[in-house]
């Protein structure tokens, strides 16, 4: 999945919205949460995740997936997206989203 594709995946989740990074990058924000961002080269993402799915998928496959920071039950995970698998990352991203959007636009999400 290129950045084109990441983008049309994440502004097409509920209430997202892109912004300018601190950096730079394009950031995409739900309800001024920050949840991905894109990287100034468009190559990788940094996902918020929970911290045992951080851990398990550097473990699982480090060439893709390699520990941003963390604290407390969040971690961010930076992904590879010439590496990654579509359909994975799809998920990751979702999931991303579901950690930060409210509960309402999670609902609104899965009557789709």
């Amino acid at each position: 999945m290129d950045a084109e594709a990441v983008t049309k995946v994440l502004l097409g989740l509920p209430g997202v919205e892109e912004h300018v990074g601190w950096a730079g990058q394009p950031a995409f924000k739900v309800r001024k949460k920050g949840f991905v961002y894109l990287s100034a080269d468009e190559t990788s993402v940094m996902l918020k995740a929970l911290r045992e799915e951080q851990e398990a998928l550097v473990a699982e496959d480090p060439e893709v997936y390699s520990p941003s920071w963390a604290s407390g039950q969040f971690a961010w995970l930076e992904v590879d997206l010439a590496k990654a698998d579509d359909e994975e990352l799809q998920e990751l991203l979702t999931e991303a989203w579901r950690l930060s959007a409210p509960k309402f636009l999670i609902a609104q999400l899965e009557r789709r």
